[in-house]
């Protein structure tokens, strides 16, 4: 009877073990749509389809008030902090290169000599996320599937398939230009290129979209956006003006030959080719181990970059993401299932609008040139110091000091911190200094300092920390760029759909930590190990 009941009961557990897996999502699909403002929702939409973006939120839920909380808001550290739950504080992931203090060099976010290139002989795919200190919710997923669960991580850039991946993925796979146009990976995740993989590279896919770039609608049609020939505006080489229609056959050869895709909505087409053939190949989510697909399109950004936020070319390219997502999620529907899969959307960073289109309606915006400030720190250095060799390194709007300088002039730190912030705050377009030894004694839980301090690795970041005054940058005259904790580059769009969520829409602040413990939570494994967000119940079904 005790023998009956003992195997009774196990077949109970097992029973609930198994049916609380299979009420688990086959497969969550993370997408980071790079340099996203919140307002690309709400300004096209009546230009998207019903499959896309509004599906999402017709059928999801929406987070509209949705913001980085901490800077800068970089294109690296967007992406870990969103699968990490946490801020470069604890992640590491401070920038998308920085002054490496015990190496006394630049390092780049991804970069790893220690593994070699699959798919290419250049050096592109010499990369991991091994600089990222933290898990991400795919790696605690790995670990509560005992690695039976598979995370792929897919980008054109190698820091958006890398890092969104996590430690244990089992391949990221990111886009070799120039004269290539393949997706390859490192020897961190495997030694050679699986079948699907060479065949997809094999199959021309990307040679495909060396065709006219043109406005998916009639260009009149476009008033969501300005005019298509502007001062404001960058281009490609070899055409005069930065205007419709761009043929990519025939500027390739002056554009760096496959990266001119990069600069386009077909970026974009190609890596959801990608993504699609990803799926097929890997077989994800057709077993009863949740898998993991993170997705990042990265031209979204290359082409804000170029054109900035308001042009018909940042208009076109996001008709065609919405498309472009339509297709994913018909072919998730056909493959993995409705109701089967869960999806969320978000962004690595927003964008500030082109300071010369803003100076021209009167709103107060510019630009900064540091090599003159450079001038002027020089002689401040040399005028108190007798020695410009106090400072190691000036890179991301922080000052590295030379404390082996500071040593044998016998200086000390935290005085010549404060010295140099209270010279720097006199600067033109500086808004605000601040020293390494405030940020790691005061407690700021609001305003520019919170997020300063969010983003500040007390291993990693420098001495002191500059802000700019808002919507000055240094950048050209043309195009965009971000990096700021203002609005513009902090409020991006929050978007969760599919199994487990409910349908909704909140203007309750949330914060881009909060996406991976929310993602555990639905799943029921551990959150990401620093993970520093809170998961938004009131979204889960």
């Amino acid at each position: 009877m005790l023998k009956y009941i003992f195997i009774s009961v196990s077949l109970f557990f097992l029973t609930n073990a198994i049916q609380s897996q299979n009420d688990n999502p086959k497969l969550v699909v993370g997408i980071v749509v790079d340099q996203m403002r919140y307002d690309y929702l709400t300004r096209f939409n009546d230009k998207y389809s019903e499959g896309g973006f509004k599906r999402m939120i017709k059928e999801g839920f929406n987070c509209k008030n949705n913001h980085f909380n901490y800077v800068p808001t970089y294109t690296g550290p967007g992406h870990a902090s969103v699968f990490t739950g946490t801020t470069p504080k604890y992640h590491g992931v401070i920038s998308n290169n920085w002054y490496d203090k015990t190496s006394k060099s630049t390092v780049y976010c991804a970069s790893d000599s220690t593994v070699t290139s699959v798919g290419t002989l250049s050096r592109s795919g010499q990369m991991s996320p091994h600089r990222m200190l933290t898990t991400t919710f795919s790696d605690e997923n790995r670990l509560f599937t005992q690695m039976k669960g598979k995370t792929i991580g897919i980008a054109i850039k190698d820091r958006g398939a890398i890092l969104p991946a996590g430690h244990t993925a089992n391949a990221a796979y990111w886009f070799k230009g120039k004269d290539e146009g393949h997706f390859i990976t490192s020897s961190y995740y495997m030694e050679s290129l699986p079948k699907w993989v060479s065949d997809f590279n094999a199959s021309n896919s990307a040679e495909s979209y060396f065709k006219v770039w043109d406005t998916f609608y009639d260009i009149s049609t476009y008033t969501e956006s300005g005019s298509d020939i502007s001062d404001f505006e960058g281009g490609f080489d070899g055409k005069e003006t930065p205007t419709f229609p761009y043929d990519l056959n025939a500027l390739k050869d002056e554009n760096r030959y496959f990266d001119i895709l990069k600069g386009t909505p077909f970026g974009n087409s190609l890596t959801t080719d990608f993504a699609i053939a990803a799926i097929k190949g890997e077989q994800l989510g057709q077993d009863n181990y949740t898998d993991i697909l993170t997705v990042s399109y990265s031209s979204t950004d290359y082409v804000g970059h170029n054109f900035g936020v308001s042009s018909k070319e940042i208009q076109d390219t996001y008709i065609r993401l919405d498309k472009d997502l339509e297709r994913l999620f018909i072919y998730l529907d056909n493959t993995v299932g409705i109701g089967d899969y869960t999806v969320f959307l978000t962004s690595d960073h927003g964008a500030v609008e082109i300071p010369a289109y803003l100076k021209s309606t009167k709103i107060p915006a510019g630009y900064f040139y540091n090599d003159r400030r450079k001038v002027k720190f020089q002689k401040f250095l040399l005028d108190t110091y007798g020695t410009n060799e106090v400072i190691e390194n000036i890179s991301n709007n922080q000052i590295f000091l030379n404390r082996a300088k500071l040593k044998e002039l016998g200086l000390s730190i935290s005085e010549v911190q404060e010295q140099i912030a209270n010279e720097q705050i006199n600067y033109d377009n500086i808004a605000k200094v601040y020293t390494a030894s405030i940020m790691n004694s005061t407690n700021f839980t609001n305003g520019i300092e919170a997020l300063l301090q969010n983003g500040f690795n007390q291993k990693r970041s420098g001495d002191i920390i500059l802000v700019n005054d808002i919507s000055y940058i240094a950048y050209r005259k043309t195009g965009t760029t971000h990096g700021s904790g203002s609005n513009y580059d902090t409020h991006v769009p929050l978007l969760f759909f599919g199994k487990g969520i409910k349908h909704g829409e909140t203007y309750q602040r949330t914060v881009i930590p909060d996406i991976a413990p929310t993602i555990s939570a639905l799943l029921g494994i551990s959150f990401p190990n620093a993970s520093t967000g809170q998961p938004l119940g009131y979204i889960i079904d």
